[in-house]
């Protein structure tokens, strides 16, 4: 099985090689292809793309790992979707993004540069597995790797497009309580906040979320010592019973909205 491994930490991050190196003696074909720089909050951008500007890439060493690993002027997203176009080998059969230096939970998710490649690659037609890692000193870089060997076969093997996000406690491993499902919190880990304004400058800084968790969230089952997984889809449409594809569009009809009383579907797009 061929993995591509990416993050938005960038090339550097020992995180990312330490993950490259474990899921190589996993027995995967691995091709690393990261952002030469932090692409930390990218999300799923693709940044300019354009025939007339070039984007430049080197291959690069990792200590330990046999298979090839490139550095992309570009963001995680768009190191994903090279790898779907066969710029640094075969297709992979898995996108892996991580470990993030820090946790992607909540609704978050959404900016997450880490995040936001695995979603390229099931917008692609390929699985995706994004984890990212509480922060501490040192980090707990082999947990994260433990856990992720626990659920990569599952993936592989699993269903088309399927992403999953694992978040994982900073703890050795012998001291977190395992695995188990978790919904999206209200809010990460983290939010921004702006400290000053002045000189057409904005300055942001993150800081820590102050509320609790519900104890089922991904958040909440990291608090409390867990390993949070949870399945996450890209591009949907929302309808209600009122509203069809190809109906004609009627003003006096409330729009529909991402709500619980609004189903999710895939795109139809995604026909496989």
């Amino acid at each position: 099985m061929r993995a591509l491994i990416t993050n938005d930490d960038g090339i550097d991050s020992l995180g990312l090689q330490e993950l490259a190196r474990c899921i190589e003696a996993e027995g995967f074909d691995v091709t690393v292809v990261a952002p030469s720089y932090d692409a930390s909050g990218t999300g799923a951008s693709l940044g300019h793309i354009s025939k007339d500007r070039p984007i430049n890439f080197k291959e690069v060493a990792v200590p330990g790992l046999s298979g090839r690993a490139f550095a992309l002027d570009g963001p995680p997203a768009l190191c994903a979707i090279a790898g779907h176009l066969e710029a640094f080998g075969p297709r992979p059969d898995i996108v892996i993004s991580g470990p993030n230096l820090g946790l992607n939970t909540g609704r978050s998710v959404l900016h997450s540069g880490t995040v936001g490649a695995a979603l390229a690659a099931q917008n692609f037609g390929m699985k995706g597995l994004a984890i990212s890692l509480a922060v501490s000193d040192p980090w707990h870089f082999d947990t994260a790797c433990k856990y992720t060997l626990q659920v990569i076969h599952q993936v592989v093997e699993g269903p088309p497009r399927c992403v999953l996000n694992l978040n994982v406690p900073a703890l050795p491993f012998a001291e977190t309580k395992g695995l188990r499902w978790g919904g999206l919190a209200e809010f990460g880990s983290v939010r921004s906040q702006i400290i000053s304004q002045d000189n057409n400058a904005l300055s942001f800084d993150l800081v820590e979320t102050e509320y609790q968790p519900s104890e089922d969230s991904d958040l909440g089952l990291v608090n409390a010592g867990f390993a949070a997984l949870t399945a996450l889809h890209n591009t949907s449409e929302v309808w209600h019973q009122e509203i069809g594809a190809g109906d004609s569009f009627d003003p006096t009809i409330v729009l529909p909205s991402a709500s619980k009383n609004n189903p999710l579907s895939p795109a139809a797009s995604y026909s496989s």
